[in-house]
């Protein structure tokens, strides 16, 4: 049997996020039916995380195993004819029998943007969440320095947490280690990048929703580390939409 690891784009607009489910169109579906097309077999598709609906990616990993000897390089060609236009397969390549694209995993890396300006975009508004008002930045930047390291994440955990914990995590569930967060003016745009070994359901788009009150001066820094600290969601700010958020990259 064949492992194969794949790097894919979409545009997770027209998706209920990257995990299959009975009654929702998924990004993972999507990718499967075309695989088996051309591989002609059955095949058991892994990710290497979700993403929420209406969520991006420019490098989800996603792995399978086959009998398959088509080339590589053929393979891309091919399973690209079967996607949808918001559905790009970058590369793929053998790996070796080991390797899985959720357990292997050493961290992720998500950006969430937003739109900081009086006047909405109409290219970019899937995208970007649209935020009208003054935001200072030096305060949430200093704040966000709160968030490096190992911590109990609970306070940025959605009540519906619906995640598959990796190995690694299914005795500490709430504990993660953030290794970047860094907040970067870009013209009119905010873009949050964050860095971590895991991530809770929702967690970058709660920790950039209470950053936003910092930043709105609804919050101090003192209190945005109670907040850190009580585990407590009721404290923490609110879930910022899911067309911001993109997963750039993940790291073996």
């Amino acid at each position: 049997m064949n492992n194969i690891k794949l790097v894919i784009e979409y545009d997770g607009t027209n998706y209920a996020g990257w995990q299959q489910q009975k009654k929702e169109k998924t990004v993972q579906e999507t990718l499967k039916i075309a695989i088996e097309k051309v591989v002609n077999e059955k095949i058991t598709l892994h990710g290497a995380g979700r993403t929420d609906a209406g969520a991006h990616a420019l490098g989800q990993v996603a792995n399978f195993k086959t009998k398959s000897i088509i080339p590589t390089s053929k393979l891309v060609q091919a399973i690209n004819f079967y996607l949808p236009k918001d559905i790009v397969v970058k590369s793929i390549k053998k790996v070796s029998e080991k390797f899985h694209s959720q357990y292997s995993t050493k961290s992720k890396i998500y950006r969430y943007t937003i739109l900081n300006n009086n006047i909405g975009s109409a290219i970019n508004r899937n995208f970007c969440y649209h935020y009208n008002g003054d935001l200072n930045i030096e305060k949430m930047q200093k704040a966000s320095k709160h968030i490096i390291g190992r911590h109990d994440f609970s306070v940025f955990k959605s009540k519906s947490n619906n995640t598959c914990p990796t190995k690694s995590f299914r005795r500490e569930s709430n504990i993660r280690t953030i290794k970047r967060l860094e907040i970067k003016k870009k013209g009119k745009y905010l873009l949050f990048t964050i860095e971590a070994d895991g991530f809770l359901y929702k967690m970058v788009r709660s920790i950039v929703g209470t950053l936003l009150g910092v930043g709105r001066e609804k919050m101090t820094i003192k209190e945005f580390k109670r907040v850190l600290k009580s585990r407590s969601r009721s404290l923490a700010g609110a879930t910022v939409p899911a067309r911001g958020l993109c997963l750039l990259r993940v790291k073996y």
